[in-house]
């Protein structure tokens, strides 16, 4: 329902914005009663009241930032008596059907509730977890770790790529001749490291697909592959060096770290609530199959 709501919201602000003229003096006769002096006013500024309720500047500006990519350049004085006549006919529709709302309309707000509410707070513990001092003791950590595991060997290479048999054959011939791997490489390879001369810098295992990777493990460094068939085509490589990989910097690994962090401090958050909180699960006896079945929402 929320879905539909949005939807609506958006064409009835696009209806507004065509239709101004027709709109804009009852909200600008509203905004008029209850807005405060300009140096008063805050998000818990009243701008509107439906019955009880108070429709305030926090409420038009939340609107405002939900609204399409397409109103982002409409000046905000077109736009926010508008908005406010938006919030009013929906507090008025809300108001007067609160109670009416379909079995199926009630469950997906009950949901949407639940999700707003658990995604909000645990954006926000997300966040606050990542700090200056959570990231070094994370990077600690992570650095004592990868020190302890075994050795990683660093390989840099450089392929020649090539589509078929023929200019398979055509680069084994010029690099016979004695010609440049870089240079045969940018005549005939159809990868992007042609302009490098194929070269691909240094990577790790697991980073290349598993052909490409044996046939660079089986080689000396200065050593040129024979041709190695993947589904990309015919590779010919050349192994430059190796080296055993050192732990990154921090900063390197900065995202990584702070997405564990974030996962284990909601992971915590929510750990504790289950532990306060008496959580009964009772799926024994319910056909998974149910689950599929969205007419029940209709009974």
């Amino acid at each position: 329902m929320l879905v539909s709501i949005t939807a609506t919201r958006r064409d009835a602000i696009q209806e507004l914005c065509m239709f101004k003229n027709a709109r804009f003096a009852t909200a600008t006769a509203i905004f008029t009663a209850f807005a405060l002096p300009v140096a008063a006013q805050d998000a818990s500024t009243v701008l509107a009241r439906v019955g009880e309720t108070e429709i305030t500047l926090g409420h038009a500006i939340a609107l405002r930032a939900q609204l399409p990519e397409q109103f982002a350049q409409v000046p905000d004085e077109t736009l926010f008596p508008a908005i406010v006549e938006q919030l009013v006919e929906q507090e008025l529709v809300s108001q007067a059907n609160a109670d009416t709302l379909s079995s199926r309309q009630r469950v997906l707000l009950e949901n949407e509730t639940r999700n707003f509410i658990a995604a909000a707070v645990l954006q926000d513990i997300a966040t606050e977890a990542v700090t200056e001092e959570s990231l070094n003791a994370a990077y600690e950590t992570f650095a004592a770790e990868y020190a302890e595991g075994e050795p990683v060997t660093e390989y840099h290479a450089a392929h020649i790529l090539v589509r078929t048999e023929e200019e398979r054959d055509q680069v084994v011939a010029a690099l016979d001749e004695g010609q440049e791997f870089g240079a045969v490489a940018a005549e005939f390879s159809i990868d992007g490291s042609a302009q490098q001369g194929g070269d691909l810098g240094w990577f790790a295992p697991g980073m290349m697909i598993p052909d490409f990777q044996a046939a660079v493990e089986a080689l000396e460094p200065g050593q040129v592959s024979e041709p190695v068939q993947t589904r990309f085509g015919w590779h010919v490589i050349k192994l430059f060096e190796t080296r055993t990989a050192e732990v990154p910097a921090q900063e390197e690994v900065q995202m990584e770290l702070s997405q564990e962090i974030q996962r284990e401090a909601t992971r915590v958050y929510i750990e504790g609530l289950r532990e306060n909180t008496e959580v009964e699960m009772d799926i024994e006896g319910v056909d998974p199959s149910a689950l599929s079945n969205v007419s029940l929402l209709d009974e």
